[in-house]
């Protein structure tokens, strides 16, 4: 319970609303739901030790085969950069493995291990009760349509955007 003195300082309530234009711009909502969707996947993955660009790399890998450094960057837009220390926490971990590239001896190719099948499904279901949590609100149906709004968007705006050159290209 409250005293007065607490009440005293507490905002009047038109001081804590959110004006309705702002409810209405789109992008800010959208905003709004991926800062929420970035602090419970993080948190959600730091738990066990793991990070979105783990997932990002098992998950090409399981769905496309072997890639190379530079591949696994394009797939998965992770700067190749970054990529040498991700490719490293993994390796690091048993999940996956590096080769010499037989058709270009100055690559590596990455491959998924058996180990690194077994965290990419702990990190399915760890993400679908993350996405759960976070759609809560939405009915099944309600969510599939707002996958389907959400990736016409992006995909949209994925084909007109110019990309950016990757680092030290």
């Amino acid at each position: 319970m409250s005293s007065g003195a607490d009440a005293a300082h507490m905002p009047p309530d038109s001081e804590t609303k959110t004006p309705e234009r702002l409810r209405r711009l789109a992008g800010r909502l959208l905003s709004g739901v991926a800062a929420q969707s970035d602090r419970l996947t993080n948190d959600g993955l730091a738990r066990i030790d793991a990070r979105r660009w783990h997932y990002a790399v098992l998950a090409s890998l399981q769905e496309f085969g072997p890639g190379s450094q530079a591949t696994l960057s394009r797939r998965t837009g992770i700067y190749r950069s970054d990529m040498v220390g991700v490719l490293n926490e993994l390796a690091e971990r048993g999940f996956v493995e590096r080769a010499l590239d037989p058709d270009d001896r100055r690559r590596n190719v990455i491959t998924i291990t058996a180990e690194g099948r077994r965290q990419l499904r702990r990190l399915d279901r760890i993400l679908d009760d993350l996405q759960d949590e976070l759609l809560a609100p939405l009915s099944p149906a309600e969510r599939d349509q707002f996958v389907r709004l959400l990736t016409r968007l992006l995909d949209h705006h994925s084909q007109r955007a110019p990309r950016p050159p990757a680092p030290g290209s």
